[in-house]
């Protein structure tokens, strides 16, 4: 008896893609852009690949002549953890984050000649994790202190998602800031990220933990305030999903039995 390793379509194609936004420019905001940072770190340890990361910041902190420590972004009062790495790869940057490109990215609403690198690569096999942090208020996210996004336009984009067969997951960040750092001369992070990256590092490709398990991150007692969720539109049972089939990328592999005859043809196109 033969036995073949045979890969479904998933191994080929990743399952998570993510749009990671920092909405705020200028020093004094520099925790919105170590809060994207923290996530971007989390996803890419868990497997997805940047090829299937759009990151979009409003200003680069790293290389701020104000910042102490140049090239480098920390989300830790300690100095212990370099969310800025040596391998971020930023899709927009600056002036390119707008209210319009962002929406243009969830619907797929974008010039011929944008790069694979500027798209959101997905299909109805996906799930997609949407991070955004900046200030804000009650139905309203500012993009650079000069327009905003309101929640019925991110909501009729996520209406566009789903009947174009993209399912995302939205995860907004805007409460109380935390950790402040005097070398520095800002607040580090805010405390929903700091405590999100706390629980996302305790994390492997293979863990068990469930959605449930996130929503109890940072109580009000520790947020300083009251982060929500809802669960109505999700068609799923949040307990029988795994964090990582958001925040990671576990390629499934079945093995079978099966000789599986390849023609000539099959042979060039995989190739190529």
């Amino acid at each position: 008896m033969k036995l073949l390793l045979h890969c479904s379509i998933e191994c080929f194609q990743f399952r998570c893609s993510t749009v990671q936004v920092c909405t705020s420019r200028f020093w004094f905001n520099y925790r919105h852009v170590a809060n994207t940072l923290s996530i971007y770190r989390s996803v890419k340890r868990l497997g997805i690949p940047d090829s299937h990361i759009v990151l979009m910041l409003a200003d680069d902190m790293a290389c701020n002549p104000r910042n102490p420590k140049p090239a480098t972004i920390f989300s830790h009062k300690n100095m212990e953890l370099n969310v800025y790495g040596d391998n971020v790869e930023v899709d927009y940057r600056g002036y390119e984050v707008t209210v319009e490109s962002f929406l243009r990215v969830l619907t797929g609403r974008l010039p011929q000649s944008t790069p694979r690198s500027k798209r959101l690569l997905s299909d109805d096999r996906s799930n997609i994790l949407i991070y955004m942090t900046g200030h804000g208020g009650n139905g309203f996210l500012k993009f650079q202190d000069s327009e905003e996004i309101t929640n019925v336009e991110l909501a009729d984009a996520f209406e566009q998602m789903w009947q174009k067969r993209r399912r995302p997951l939205p995860r907004v960040d805007g409460v109380v800031v935390h950790q402040p750092d005097l070398a520095i001369g800002v607040h580090l992070m805010d405390r929903y990220t700091y405590y999100l990256l706390e629980f996302l590092e305790d994390i492997h490709p293979a863990s068990q933990i469930n959605m449930n398990d996130l929503f109890r991150v940072c109580p009000p007692s520790q947020c300083v305030s009251t982060p929500g969720h809802r669960t109505d539109l999700f068609q799923r049972n949040p307990k029988s999903v795994l964090i990582t089939d958001f925040f990671g990328s576990v390629r499934k592999v079945e093995i079978t039995n099966h000789i599986i005859q390849l023609t000539a043809n099959d042979t060039e196109t995989e190739t190529r």
